[in-house]
């Protein structure tokens, strides 16, 4: 009998309770939350911003090795945000980019690099494990369910700064070099971005 850590079991558990459609049900609730609380997240409602975004998501969307593309949203919103450099990713495939982030960049590949990162966070679960470590899994199921608005509402804003460990950051890099290859954008774009905000 091979020896198996805690955190593999947790995670296994996690994993077998919080099924990828529950994930796509969250995404959808939380999404929800953000548009009905625009004091909090003013979306910029820019047609043309906002499909800007979403042609470098539906390029990315391409790769073969995305495995929720099919379930997943992956829609994108540009939030009106120019002190904010950040972007985000709802389970189900949510994407949030703050337009400081879109003006802090300086090429579409940065962008397309943060983004193909946020794709992976999603595409891998990272934020599903995360809240399920920090909400505990029936807290979770609770709000996918419509159980618990006001802890939807806590979850909503706490996905902003949502601390993930290095091996998901590491991983979801790592994806984002995979799906930006076979696009019109440097494979290495979101590099640009942590390297800028290292120097600054």
């Amino acid at each position: 009998i091979s020896a198996v850590s805690c955190d593999s079991v947790t995670d296994t558990v996690a994993d077998l309770v919080m099924s990828p459609s529950d994930d796509k049900r969250l995404g959808e609730q939380i999404d929800a939350q953000i548009r009905n609380t625009p004091n909090e997240y003013p979306l910029l409602n820019s047609a043309s911003a906002n499909a800007y975004v979403q042609t470098m998501v539906n390029e990315l969307i391409k790769a073969p090795e995305i495995k929720y593309r099919d379930l997943f949203a992956y829609k994108v919103e540009v939030i009106r945000d120019d002190k904010t450099i950040n972007a985000f990713c709802t389970p189900g495939g949510y994407i949030f980019v703050y337009s400081g982030l879109i003006k802090y960049l300086d090429n579409a590949s940065s962008l397309a690099g943060v983004i193909g990162h946020e794709m992976g966070h999603a595409d891998h679960r990272h934020s599903t494990t995360q809240m399920t470590e920090q909400y505990g899994i029936q807290t979770l199921l609770d709000v996918v369910l419509g159980n618990n608005q006001n802890q939807l509402t806590q979850i909503a804003s706490s996905l902003v700064n949502l601390s993930f460990s290095r091996a998901d950051e590491k991983d979801a890099d790592a994806q984002s070099v995979t799906y930006l290859c076979p696009t019109i954008y440097r494979a290495n774009g979101a590099q640009d971005f942590f390297q800028k905000i290292i120097a600054s």
